[in-house]
């Protein structure tokens, strides 16, 4: 009857801890609604991580700089650094003093990891995470910035933000935000220079944002989707003849 009940209590943790994750699955990227995109659907916070993660992997694999990094504990810290965010929701820096935000992220975090036996794992890869006092996490913070930063550019590529049209977004007024729209860049161009601005990119990842800001991030995708169907067609072409006769 005890390995029942202990059986019993830990299929609860796990349907606990999933549960709480797939609800997080439809929570959209707050900053995105501030600026009111306008797009058939706009990007969640699981989706960012997604980005974060494929982003991590791109860096390590372009840059030799990166090689020692263990970047199977990059796509940890990746993976888990949003999980107070389940609870707390997305909250941006305009939004709340960065003090309080900490500490109410720290009992969010505390409390979704309560979920499991060994939440403490997946707690200490957050704090790690927050921390940036390894490689490994100052590598996925700067992945975790740079993702935001690309993402603004990709919505911008779709004319999916109108400044002329910011009726109720208070982040418009930011005397930085200002300052950096009245030099007469986009609204990507602000958001990536305000990224870089604020955060602690070391060259490389200052490099892309500055190269992804004068690109299109939309034709290689384009031309690599084109190229693929007319292969694959090929394929499956010669394939399915083969099989008819």
């Amino acid at each position: 009857m005890e390995d029942i009940k202990r059986m019993e209590e830990r299929a609860q943790g796990v349907i606990n801890s999933y549960s709480l994750h797939d609800n997080f699955k439809d929570l959209e990227r707050t900053g995105w609604n501030v600026w009111h995109v306008k797009r058939h659907r706009i990007e969640s916070v699981p989706e960012h991580v997604y980005g974060a993660v494929q982003l991590a992997y791109a860096m390590w694999s372009e840059f030799d700089e990166y090689q020692d990094i263990d970047i199977d504990k990059v796509v940890l810290l990746l993976t888990s650094h949003e999980l107070g965010e389940t609870l707390l929701g997305d909250v941006t820096q305009f939004q709340m003093p960065r003090e309080v935000k900490e500490e109410v992220e720290q009992l969010a975090d505390d409390m979704a990891t309560a979920q499991l036996r060994r939440g403490r794992h997946i707690r200490d890869l957050v704090r790690e995470f927050d921390e940036r006092k390894t490689p490994e996490a100052i590598f996925a913070y700067m992945c975790d910035k740079l993702e935001c930063d690309l993402h603004s550019k990709w919505y911008d590529e779709e004319n999916c933000v109108d400044l002329n049209d910011q009726e109720g977004n208070d982040v418009m007024n930011n005397a930085r935000v200002q300052a950096l729209l009245n030099t007469g860049k986009s609204w990507s161009g602000m958001w990536m220079q305000f990224g870089r601005d604020t955060y602690a990119y070391d060259d490389n990842f200052r490099f892309v944002s500055e190269y992804a800001e004068k690109v299109n991030l939309h034709e290689p995708v384009r031309k690599l989707k084109k190229e693929f169907k007319e292969k694959a067609d090929r394929i499956i072409a010669a394939r399915l003849g083969k099989e008819n006769n």
